[in-house]
């Protein structure tokens, strides 16, 4: 019954996508916005196309386009596209076999397999739906809400050799767009991932599909065109995210932790030990995360150049200092330091400095990295006993408070001389309430109406046996 439906969920969502497109109305172009609102840097004036033609091609002026286009080859920028190629599959490491082997080593031994299936199964998912409807959603114009169905079936990222012209976003003029709707899904991929570690153990395979397919398109896409498309509502206000603290962190963090209140604590939390699995799997799992921000947050300056190699250097600071003001606050708290304290710092100095990495100084990056490393050694402890929720792998505790700490402290240390522009913590707390409000409500509401279709929870003798034997009859081996 579970599998049943959650296959008629997604059918009848790729059906929506393939038909939308033929139907809706193109919607008119948005307005650029001002290059001091724009959360996603924009690209060197120097990468603006020049006017293009060809069959069917529009004509282009030598100004920067407004919506995605057509332009000619020989304007692109090899060396930055070669970069963002990278940092694609930076990223898509970061998730495979990163955030597998992360989450698969903290788990009990019963459902590690269970939870790497279900990162993998994310991570097809999420981009057969990014292909269909995502991309388009949030990263063309529309309103100030939502993008527009233009890109849908990533219709129009075109390439056409004889013709000498290739598509590219507005957003990353210098590019191909193909480029730019591969990097982005990355982060679609990445973010629907994380939110995984919150309800590990306990929900049904099918209900984890339903959920995060319609998540990643009902919460992701908005969330991400409010914040990175110029027309968005947020980057109009001058909310500034470089590469994702809360479109990623934030938004994840808040969707895990509904999950964990909805679905209700694994059987026996509180009560007997859940000891990991492998803390070595966890370790070699936070080490391709840190290596992979490299690409999550050097590549979100869409160019090979110094905003990408200072977003890179201040990655690496903020990620040491977290791991060693954890450290520091572990050993002071329970007179020990540990692996996993240590795994949990590094990332959430990453998660803190993803929106600050591109205005911020390496100073700046030090204090918010080691900022994150002790508020998120809180909010995985002291905060998540009051809350009350079994955040299983402490998804809101790391990335929900690390994604706040870090969109905060970007409007305290953002550096005009960095950027060009400067921070606001009221504009930026604005940003971050939104973002909270919006995902909270959003996966209740999808939550809520999931469980009028499905079961959410795997029954208690799954839970017992474990989810790798009941849900998929596969074991680990000796």
């Amino acid at each position: 019954m579970g599998v049943s439906t959650a296959c008629r969920f997604m059918v009848l969502g790729l059906w929506l996508a393939a038909w939308a497109p033929v139907h809706a109305q193109q919607p008119p172009p948005a307005a650029a916005a001002p290059a001091a609102t724009a959360s996603m840097p924009a690209p060197p004036a120097a990468s603006a196309p020049a006017a293009a033609s060809g069959p069917g091609s529009p004509t282009l002026t030598a100004a920067a386009p407004t919506r995605p286009s057509l332009v000619r080859q020989d304007t692109l920028s090899a060396a930055d596209t070669g970069w963002m190629m990278t940092a694609t599959a930076l990223v898509l490491l970061m998730t495979l076999p990163g955030i597998a082997l992360f989450y698969g080593g903290m788990v009990r031994r019963k459902n590690v397999i269970n939870t790497m299936a279900m990162v993998v199964a994310v991570a097809a998912l999420v981009s057969l739906l990014w292909f269909a409807l995502g991309y388009s959603l949030a990263f063309t114009p529309g309103t100030d809400w939502l993008g527009g169905l233009q890109r849908a079936w990533f219709s129009g990222l075109d390439y056409r050799k004889d013709a000498g012209t290739v598509a590219v976003s507005h957003i990353a003029p210098n590019i191909p767009e193909s480029v730019y709707a591969m990097f982005q899904l990355s982060f679609a991929i990445i973010t629907a991932a994380l939110v995984v570690g919150a309800f590990v153990e306990r929900m049904r395979f099918s209900a984890m599909l339903a959920f995060v397919g319609l998540w990643s398109l009902l919460v992701y896409a908005p969330v991400a065109h409010w914040v990175w498309e110029p027309g968005g509502w947020l980057a109009q206000r001058g909310v500034l995210d470089f590469a994702g603290g809360s479109v990623v962190h934030i938004n994840a963090g808040i969707s895990g932790l509904v999950c964990a209140w909805v679905l209700g604590p694994r059987k026996g939390w509180g009560k007997e030990a859940f000891e990991p699995f492998n803390l070595g799997l966890t370790m070699s799992g936070a080490g391709l995360l840190w290596v992979g921000w490299f690409g999550f947050n050097a590549g979100s300056a869409v160019a090979a150049d110094g905003r990408a190699g200072l977003a890179m250097a201040v990655t690496h600071i903020a990620a040491a200092a977290g791991a060693v003001s954890w450290m520091l606050g572990e050993w002071a708290v329970r007179r020990r330091p540990s692996l996993l304290g240590l795994c949990s710092g590094l990332v959430a100095g990453l998660v803190a400095i993803t929106p600050a990495a591109g205005f911020v100084t390496p100073g700046a990056a030090a204090v918010i990295g080691g900022v994150a490393g002790l508020a998120c050694y809180w909010g995985a402890t002291g905060l998540k006993r009051l809350l009350g929720a079994d955040d299983a792998l402490d998804v809101f505790g790391v990335h929900g408070v690390g994604g706040i700490v870090g969109s905060l402290l970007t409007g305290v240390f953002a550096s005009k001389t960095v950027s060009g522009v400067s921070g606001d913590v009221v504009t930026q707390a604005v940003g971050t309430v939104a973002v909270l409000l919006y995902s909270l409500v959003a996966t209740s509401v999808l939550l809520g109406v999931l469980s009028l279709f499905m079961k959410l929870r795997a029954s208690d003798h799954d839970e017992q046996d474990g989810l790798d034997l009941s849900l998929h009859s596969e074991r680990l081996g000796a």
